[in-house]
This record gives structure tokens, sequence and C-alpha cells, in this order.
């Protein structure tokens, strides 16, 4: 085997599946239901916001401060990540406006939501072959701790994808394929091994860039654009519970 050991290889392919796989549980409970589903989007929608913040805040710029602090490139590597994401957005909206209308497109909030938790599965697999890579026991604890903290996470990606006009059982294939991009940086981790050290923050700093312009841009804007009382106070308690399951991980890490 290239770059490790083929035992190495297997415990990585193994874990990366599992956590691809895993991670979609959640999501998958909730898709049989359309009714639940169309009631519990609003609480989803704010979860979303929660967990994404509270990913990007008390996870991701918390691992890069731990690794080498947040850096003037790190910085710089947020703020491009949200300023890409706004163009990205915006040159989609150009071409909904441009496009025939009755041709079907998707939200570019689900784009920026794919792409962003695509960034974030290729670096949760790279993290965890280069675990494999340690030790099998730092491997399999690190496994543990991403599988527990993709799956709220995910959950809150089905609330995104939902929202922005997609059949759940599409959002379901679309965040399947987002996560199997684990596999690829389990892959490329080992085939490079050595060979690009640190590649992992700037990722990071991407993914953080992004799930901050999600949030921040799409999200919250959208949960003000009802004053009825009652789902206040639902959007209210999901956040607070994305935040909440996203800070109690810290307690398992």
């Amino acid at each position: 085997m290239i770059g490790a050991s083929a035992s190495v290889w297997a415990w990585t392919l193994v874990a990366v599946f599992a956590v691809s796989l895993i991670s979609l549980v959640g999501i998958l409970t909730l898709v049989g239901n359309g009714d639940l589903l169309r009631k519990g989007l609003p609480f989803l929608v704010s979860f979303a916001v929660g967990a994404l913040l509270g990913d990007a805040v008390l996870h991701i710029l918390t691992e890069l401060s731990d690794t080498g602090g947040i850096t003037d490139g790190i910085a710089f590597v947020i703020v491009a990540s949200i300023v890409f994401f706004f163009v990205l957005e915006k040159a989609i909206h150009v071409h909904h406006t441009l496009d025939a209308p009755e041709h079907r497109h998707i939200h570019p909030v689900a784009v920026n939501n794919l792409v962003g938790d695509g960034v974030h599965n290729f670096v949760d697999g790279a993290v965890i072959a280069g675990a494999f890579v340690a030790d099998v026991r730092v491997g399999l604890a690190t496994t543990v701790a991403v599988m527990l903290h993709e799956i709220p996470q995910e959950v809150g990606d089905l609330g995104v994808l939902v929202h922005a006009g997609l059949e759940p059982r599409r959002a379901v294939i679309y965040n399947l394929v987002s996560a199997l991009v684990a596999v690829v940086g389990g892959v490329l981790a080992l085939l490079l091994q050595g060979s690009f050290a640190g590649i992992e923050r700037p990722l990071l700093a991407l993914s953080a860039g992004a799930f901050i312009y999600i949030a921040g841009a799409d999200l919250i804007p959208e949960l003000h654009n009802t004053n009825d009382f009652r789902t206040s106070v639902v959007q209210f308690v999901g956040i607070v519970a994305g935040f909440a399951v996203m800070g109690a991980l810290l307690l398992i890490e």
C-alpha cells in the first residue's frame, strides 16, 4: 500500500464509510413522515443555525486556535470563504434570473450548504486517516468523536435542504454524496501522507467561513419572516438546542 500499511488503510476505509452512513441515520428517520418533517421545519432550520454557528465557533475555531492559533493567514481564509460563498450565491441567483422560469434549480443556500459541508467532511476523513496512522486506538476514538459531531449537524442540514425546496428523499441523496466526501479525504490523506502537512488548517477555516455565512446570511434572515409568537419560540428553542448539542460535544472530545 502507498503511504500507509494495509491495516491502516482497512481501518480508515471502514471508519470513513461508517461516519458517512451513520451521519445520515437521524435524517432517514425523518424522511418517512412528510407531515412531521413539514411541521418540524421551523425547528430544524433554527437548529441548523445553532449547529452551524456552534460548529464554527466552538469546534472549528477552537481547533484552529489550539493547533497553531488564528493567524493572519487563517483569518484571511475565513474572510475569503465568506466572500467566496457570497459570490457563489450571487452567481447562482443571476443564473436563475437569466434561465427559463420553468427550469428547476437547486436553491443557492442548498448549494452553499452542500459545498461547505463537503469541505468539512473532506477534512473529517483526512483527520480520521491521520489518527489511524498515529495509532489504531486514537483512530477509533477520533472516529467516535466525528460520528457524534456529525449526527446533529446532518439533522440540521436536512432542515436547510428541505427549507431550500428539495424533496426530503432528494435531500438525503445529496447529503449522502456530501458525506461520502469524507472517503475522498481519507484516501487522499493516506496517499499523500506527509506531503501536505498542515493543509487541514486552511480547509477547516474554509468550512468555518461557509458555516458562518450560511447561518448569518441565509438562515437567520429567513427566521424573521414570521412574527407568530409560537413559531418564534420554537425558533429560539431550536437555536439554543443547536448550540447546546455542539457545546455538549466538547465534554466528550
